[in-house]
């Protein structure tokens, strides 16, 4: 069985672990979601818990989301964690993995609606305080660019990715992007992104930028099999789905195809704040 290492049930059960909500005002011990009973909103809690840490394969990893539930609907921490072996004994059985894997991807997406908080990874350290690690990378995204990053946030255990680049591979950037969102993490930038980082940012579940970040767009070079009129239209419909799925306007794509590749626009911080390229803006990374 695989059971959250104590500092998780420690920091859950104290409040202590209040500060890792955003959106505050929420009622300490607010009604029922409407339809849903006690005991399916302990699955949801459990089953995103055990996403976070089959994710990462970390038992001191779960998610603000659980926190929240918990301390909002006044859950039993033990209650949640019994309920997480269950889903484990479960999945066990063939007839039931299928439907406890789509129950863990939609899983954060639901106790997200219902606390109002962003999902995103949380660890703990062996003291049972919040783990902060963030993982710098910077250079050229080349050819197993996406599989190196993962590797080392997964053994530093990170939670966010603090990216410099001046872009390469949309494959790279696109997979390491899709992962970023997939499992919680941030990005932050702090200078130059441009190209197909701008990616990558997009992936992040938040998206930091301070006011020395230099985001920057520009035309996608179209591979030579696909160096035709048709071709380039995929690329901007594929910049712009990209983006949609990130939750970003598709603008931006259709900006940047305005621009040729040996020449930049330059997004500003506002705009990329009301394009939800960037969440936020904060003063230092």
């Amino acid at each position: 069985m695989m059971r959250p290492a104590l500092p998780v049930l420690l920091c859950l059960a104290l409040a202590g672990c209040a500060g890792l909500r955003s959106g505050g005002g929420q009622p300490e011990d607010a009604g029922l979601p409407p339809g849903m009973s006690r005991d399916q909103l302990l699955t949801e809690i459990a089953a995103c818990h055990l996403r976070r840490v089959a994710q990462n394969g970390d038992r001191g990893a779960t998610d603000t989301v659980v926190i929240a539930a918990v301390q909002r609907y006044k859950f039993d921490v033990k209650d949640m964690i019994a309920r997480s072996n269950d889903l484990m004994k479960a999945a066990t059985k063939a007839e039931n993995r299928g439907s406890l894997s789509k129950l863990a991807r939609d899983s954060c997406e639901t106790l997200s609606a219902l606390t109002g908080v962003a999902p995103s990874l949380v660890r703990f350290d062996a003291t049972g305080k919040v783990d902060n690690t963030w993982v710098a990378v910077n250079g050229e995204m080349k050819q197993g660019f996406a599989q190196q990053v993962i590797d080392r946030l997964r053994k530093e255990k990170a939670v966010g990715l603090l990216i410099s680049s001046p872009g390469g591979s949309l494959y790279e950037a696109r997979r390491l992007g899709r992962y970023l969102r997939a499992n919680g993490l941030r990005v932050g930038v702090d200078g130059l992104c441009t190209s197909a980082c701008v990616d990558v940012l997009a992936g992040g579940i938040e998206r930091y930028v301070t006011v020395n970040a230099k985001l920057g767009i520009h035309q996608s070079k179209v591979p030579k099999a696909l160096s035709s009129h048709e071709g380039g239209q995929l690329s901007v419909v594929a910049a712009a789905l990209y983006l949609r799925e990130m939750g970003v306007d598709d603008s931006i794509a259709l900006a940047a195809a305005a621009v040729p590749s040996n020449s930049m626009y330059w997004i500003s911080v506002p705009e990329a704040l009301k394009s939800g390229l960037a969440t936020k803006l904060v003063a230092k990374l």
